[in-house]
């Protein structure tokens, strides 16, 4: 098989590094874990693991607030015991991808805290989207977007001198405030952050809301702003899928190739893409974007052959036309499990045997 290709039929097993494996008698999983359990997913046939993040994190939303890019939460080891988990994924043939989180961070990153301490217009507040509130005094947010997880997606903030200031932005919770990628200092950090695990051998990136980064440079008002509370999914067009972002994957894409020149081993990259239809998917997994995108239609297509028909056969025209694959997706850590979805007391044909059968 082309060595370039391995993940067209690589069988890759996400790891939630907390819970897979406590090898301290902490009660909490950790990375020698992992590296203890590697040979039992060798046996499985398991061809490469995804690591949910085990970085410094406050875990307001399960290490997706990331206080620090380029180190190791003291609950799951340290730097060194991540190397010793490389080495021995190397020994076994298992490849190493990494889950990273380009979207937004932890209040508690130094840059936020920075700009938190810096005044209103000041290049630490440009690295995220300060700005000043509508309405008698600043009282009122600043647009009307809601948050994924519910509520205004904006907080706003006390000045230094204590009086009521600015307000921040967060499509997920208050303590994940999202970058600002249109200021140089955000995409140069992650060029760093990128670096930093490739030089240590990963073999690629699981990216985290892939379709956001970018929002509408005016923020403006959107016209259904509860559309992310209410599908729980990247629905609001002024805050995802901006045109912007297919410029920040060519340039992953050719950081990766570049260290791919050097070895041999292609690295990969798979978005985590939500978009409203096959086509813009396509866009992601461009023979110079992401190789692979996850593909989500199916995980809220109902138990019909019709609606089935039509998602994987735009699917294949669409997205498998580009020369990626398509990454079906019928659960994730995000989504109600199948046997749930497909199991309830029937009204429309589904039920235990739909739920089995899918």
């Amino acid at each position: 098989m082309n060595r370039h290709c391995w993940w067209r039929d690589a069988v890759i097993y996400q790891v939630y590094v907390r819970s897979f494996l406590d090898s301290t008698g902490d009660g909490i999983g950790d990375l020698a874990g992992v590296r203890a359990g590697l040979p039992y997913l060798k046996k499985l046939g398991v061809d490469g693991i995804w690591l949910s993040p085990f970085y410094p994190s406050p875990q307001h939303d399960h290490g997706y607030d990331v206080a620090d890019y380029c180190d190791v939460d003291p609950l799951f080891g340290d730097l060194a015991e991540f190397d010793l988990l490389m080495t021995a994924a190397r020994r076994l043939g298992i490849r190493v991808l990494l889950d990273i989180v380009p979207n937004h961070c932890s209040s508690e990153h130094p840059w936020f805290r920075e700009a938190l301490a810096s005044p209103p217009g000041s290049p630490a507040r440009a690295r995220f989207h300060f700005a000043d509130g509508r309405g008698p005094d600043g009282a009122e947010p600043p647009n009307n977007w809601h948050a994924m997880f519910g509520g205004p997606a904006w907080t706003r903030i006390a000045e230094t001198d204590g009086r009521p200031g600015q307000w921040y932005l967060h499509m997920f919770t208050p303590e994940q405030p999202d970058w600002n990628w249109r200021d140089a200092e955000v995409p140069a950090q992650f060029d760093r952050v990128l670096r930093f695990w490739l030089d240590r051998g990963v073999d690629g990136f699981r990216i985290d809301v892939a379709a956001g980064l970018f929002k509408h440079p005016e923020l403006p008002d959107s016209p259904d702003p509860e559309a992310d509370a209410r599908t729980r999914d990247s629905v609001n067009p002024l805050a995802w899928n901006q045109p912007e972002v297919h410029d920040v994957w060519r340039h992953w894409r050719s950081v990766c190739e570049e260290y791919t020149a050097r070895d041999g081993r292609e690295r990969l990259l798979v978005g985590e893409v939500s978009v409203p239809s096959a086509r813009e998917h396509a866009l992601y997994v461009r023979p110079d974007e992401l190789q692979q995108a996850f593909f989500f239609d199916l995980l809220s297509a109902p138990w019909d052959a019709d609606a089935f028909r039509k998602v994987v056969s735009e699917a294949m025209q669409d997205i498998a036309g580009t020369g990626s694959t398509v990454t079906w997706v019928l659960n994730n850590h995000d989504q109600v499990r199948t046997v749930t979805r497909y199991g309830e007391p029937a009204t429309d044909g589904s039920g235990l045997g739909a739920a089995r059968a899918r």
